[in-house]
């Protein structure tokens, strides 16, 4: 939900998975992810009440830990 390539990933793309060194690649030019990522917006909340939408609004997002801030 950061806009990192996995949520720019679309149906049929290639993605290389490099299991030595720990990376995945969406195998898409530079150009094409900078177009998906100028058109992509944030997804609404599916949960917008009760405990776990207050924890979805206070939480970090997953690539900075979801650690409570």
């Amino acid at each position: 939900a950061s806009g990192g390539e996995i949520g720019l990933v679309q149906e049929g793309d290639i993605i290389s998975i490099d299991i030595p060194n720990s990376k995945v690649n969406v195998n898409v030019s530079d150009e094409e992810l900078e177009a998906r990522r100028a058109k992509w917006v944030c997804p609404e909340p599916k949960i917008k009440t009760g405990y776990l939408a207050r924890y979805a609004k206070m939480v970090s997002s997953a690539d900075r830990g979801a650690i409570l801030e």
